[in-house]
């Protein structure tokens, strides 16, 4: 069955984005996971991914043309596969089209328009646009629908926010970028949506779109991807705003009214106040009409008079008080930040060998260049910020280890993004400075401040957690004084940062204090040899133990 593939949301504020290169050709064997053109978006040139495998039917917008969100850019099928239908749906037929690309022909134009038989096909009524899940990271899949921010009926400008979604890496908006009255809503909050699965249709009042629908769900339109799924598709064919989300969350009605009482609060706000251990009824709303949003949570202080407030606050990971001798346990449902980085770093870990190269650092000069330098810095200097810098110039010297393997040959990067990992209670994100080598130490630590912030808050953009080519991970801060990390693709080498301890050395005729830091690289032994990675190790050393090297 051909499928679509569309240009995919790239940043939070993109409209089109112009395609810089295709790195397939029409005929070509495509895998899920191949990198198809690379796209040019108002923040940074990205790649797109099929996500699907087959053969590359049709390419409709040439190298050096732009393409609106969500338009169909290829299509990817079987051999020789009947495709055209597809761009009759999408009124693409005069677009340009590839090679192989032939106008429909009249009669296929005329399809039936009813679903009453499975290989019946029913176009889109005129004026309706399909809203699909968007690209939302280099690594997503899918997303998880937390909150629905319209309901049917509502009227939508295109630049509105329909919906907050949770990929792997953050929870991000998605904007419909059409305008119109919203008919029908495919995912229901707290479900899961593929790449390019309809999630919902916008259009005229009124307009019926359930015959759409229901070829859409059958199969009969041969459609890229399920409007829904069985166990849970909504009555399309007569959307109304009580079947839609409002009733779903269970917390509010259709006119966002409280409902028994309730506190009228957005799901994101109720699960953030969840887990921080926080009495949502005390959080003053900021939102339309009272209502509590993420923000409020998080900058909610509870008062210390309150015996209730203390109590509130105790962290509580299960619901219920165990009797002595009972067995239980809590199932934790995983994020998409979890499932990924479990896939990801299990494919890195099995399929990269690595190897472990550990030296210790006489951090001394270090630790009093920092103390002058935070004397004079207009933002503070961290151990961190100066390890950033002083791996980014080493990378320079050994651009070796500034690769990536790409499976019959290395990529050998030209310019250093140092990808600096952060935890959250989600999982691992790993924001990236970009240049490192080219900037100064209190120009790292002001954009890393920057995004840690970011990160924390799952306010990071794509082009700010994505193009590592060398990753630190610190966990000095935490007492850990040796550890190895898992290479983070597509990365040939992370370095793992333990703490800044004190030890007792001979001086001269007696003894001394020195302060000592190990550091442990892993290294994929595919594109970085042992010799290599221990050369990079040397350099680094006489970065740190002589940090006014840096500065020259």
């Amino acid at each position: 069955m051909a499928e679509v593939i569309r240009m995919p949301l790239l940043s939070d504020t993109m409209t089109e984005g112009k395609i810089v290169t295709w790195n397939k050709k029409v005929g070509d064997k495509v895998k899920s996971d191949d990198v198809l053109a690379d796209v040019e978006t108002d923040k940074a040139t990205m790649e797109v991914t099929g996500y699907v495998d087959g053969t590359l039917l049709y390419i409709g917008v040439p190298a050096g043309e732009a393409a609106k969100i969500n338009q169909i850019i290829a299509i990817v099928g079987k051999d020789g596969e009947d495709y055209k239908g597809l761009l009759d749906k999408e009124g693409a037929a005069t677009a340009a089209p590839a090679k192989t690309a032939e106008a429909p022909k009249a009669a296929e134009a005329e399809q039936p328009k009813t679903a009453d038989s499975k290989s019946a096909t029913v176009a889109l009524p005129a004026g309706a646009k399909e809203i699909r899940m968007p690209l939302l990271s280099d690594t997503m899949t899918e997303g998880k629908i937390v909150t629905w921010n319209k309901k049917v009926g509502d009227t939508v400008k295109s630049d509105d926010v329909l919906a907050d979604v949770e990929t792997d890496k953050a929870t991000m908006e998605v904007v419909g970028y059409e305008e119109g009255t919203l008919l029908y809503i495919g995912v229901e909050a707290g479900k899961a949506a593929k790449i390019n699965e309809i999630i919902a249709i916008v259009g005229k009042p009124g307009t019926d779109v359930s015959a759409y629908v229901a070829a859409e769900k059958s199969g009969a339109n041969n459609a890229p991807a399920a409007a829904v799924s069985n166990d849970k598709a909504a009555a399309a064919s007569e959307p109304t705003a009580t079947t839609q989300p409002s009733v779903a969350t269970g917390e509010q009605t259709a006119n966002d009214q409280p409902a028994n009482g309730r506190v009228k609060a957005s799901p994101l706000a109720k699960k953030l106040a969840a887990e921080k251990g926080i009495d949502i009824s005390k959080v003053s709303g900021s939102g339309d009409n009272g209502r509590v949003t993420k923000k409020d949570v998080d900058s909610y202080k509870p008062a210390t008079d309150k015996g209730q407030q203390t109590t509130a606050a105790q962290p509580s990971t299960i619901n219920y008080q165990p009797t002595t001798g009972t067995e239980g346990h809590t199932d934790i449902p995983l994020t998409q930040m979890r499932k990924v980085i479990a896939r990801r770093l299990g494919e890195s870990k099995f399929s990269a060998p690595h190897f472990y190269l550990t030296m210790e650092i006489n951090m001394d000069n270090a630790m009093a260049a920092r103390a002058a330098m935070n004397e004079v810095s207009p933002v503070k200097i961290s151990f961190n910020d100066m390890i950033i810098k002083a791996s980014a110039m080493t990378l320079r010297k050994h651009p070796d280890v500034n690769s990536s393997w790409m499976g019959d040959f290395i990529r050998q990067n030209h310019h250093i993004h140092i990808g600096s990992a952060v935890a959250m209670p989600e999982g691992l994100i790993v924001p990236v400075i970009r240049f490192a080598d080219q900037k100064t130490l209190s120009q790292i630590a002001g954009e890393a401040k920057e995004l840690y912030g970011k990160a924390k808050d799952k306010k990071l953009q794509p082009n700010e957690f994505s193009g590592n080519t060398f990753t630190i991970s610190n966990l000095g801060m935490m007492d850990i004084e040796e550890f190895t990390a898992i290479i983070n693709p597509p990365d040939s080498a992370i370095l793992a940062v333990g703490a800044i301890k004190e030890v007792v050395v001979k001086k001269g005729d007696g003894f001394g204090v020195t302060n000592i830091m190990k550091l442990t690289m892993s290294c994929d032994h595919r594109s970085v040899d042992g010799a290599v990675g221990a050369a990079f190790l040397q350099t680094l050393k006489k970065y740190l133990e002589n940090p006014v090297t840096m500065l020259v």
